[in-house]
């Protein structure tokens, strides 16, 4: 009799990083942070008094099929932290294992939080599972995007082959508000009125504590590049705005230019956005 031989065993980085917010002396610090693998933070920033500025580095510069990433922050009562990356997030091709990047960020009730990473790009041949889950109690606010180019755009690659489940959840006082979930699989999606209609770039951005009024100013206010498909809505007072591009850029200066008007109306003080998105 012929033993079957064991499976190869997945490897990969196996990263964590853990971060806590909590407000002190008259600003938020950052008091907790522990990491395993290669997951890190620079030292906070203050470009704007109390709001703790914090960059997410992954130093390996890119994740592979067998990689398990999982970030998870806290904001205390009262803290307000913003949180984005130097880069985009590369996600390469893989030959059979999952990649694995999974956001878990809760928001205790008085607190802030602003999730404005990098958007992501997926290879063709990439096979990821990409979640964000949000956990909101009574009185968070939070303002947050993601954008996920599936393909290469600028080389004219799209994601006809691999696959991409992409998922993001927000829930507050354990009652859902958004559950968003979109699969890729060898291209089935890319194209289509049901789909995404060829446009390789996908992006959604949420706010909390919005009413109709802000629901308009958006609409009036904010504008995208030729090309680009754009929508905004209400869904009780979370304003979702989502777009489609050709390449990321647009997709990225649309959600900044609603951020930039919402910041003010939603949180009461004026846009100021990260340095290392000017370097």
């Amino acid at each position: 009799m012929t033993r079957a031989s064991p499976e190869p065993a997945v490897c990969g980085w196996n990263a964590r990083i853990t971060l806590g917010f909590v407000a002190r002396t008259g600003r938020t610090l950052l008091a907790k942070r522990s990491r395993h693998g290669p997951l890190a933070v620079q030292r906070p920033f203050y470009p704007e008094g109390a709001p703790c500025h914090c960059y997410l580095l992954h130093p390996p510069g890119g994740v592979v099929g067998g990689d398990v990433l999982e970030i998870e922050v806290t904001v205390g009562a009262g803290a307000h932290a913003l949180l984005t990356m130097p880069g985009a997030t590369k996600l390469y091709r893989s030959t059979g294992p999952l990649a694995r990047q999974t956001q878990r960020l809760h928001v205790a009730a008085g607190g802030v939080l602003e999730w404005l990473p990098q958007e992501n790009i997926l290879f063709a041949g990439t096979r990821a599972r990409l979640a964000t889950q949000v956990e909101l109690e009574p009185g968070a606010r939070f303002i947050g995007w993601e954008v996920h180019a599936l393909g290469r755009p600028a080389n004219g690659e799209r994601l006809e082959t691999g696959v991409a489940d992409l998922s993001l959840a927000i829930h507050r006082a354990n009652r859902p508000l958004l559950l968003d979930r979109l699969r890729i699989a060898e291209g089935d999606g890319l194209d289509g009125p049901a789909g995404l209609r060829g446009y390789p770039v996908t992006g959604t951005l949420v706010a909390t504590s919005a009413n109709t009024d802000d629901l308009v100013a958006v609409r009036e206010q904010c504008t995208a590049d030729p090309g680009v498909l754009w929508g905004v809505t209400l869904l009780d007072d979370l304003l979702v705005a989502r777009c489609l591009a050709h390449y990321g850029e647009p997709a990225r200066r649309l959600f900044a230019a609603v951020w930039g008007l919402l910041r003010p109306r939603l949180l009461s003080i004026p846009p100021c956005p990260p340095r290392i998105w000017g370097t």
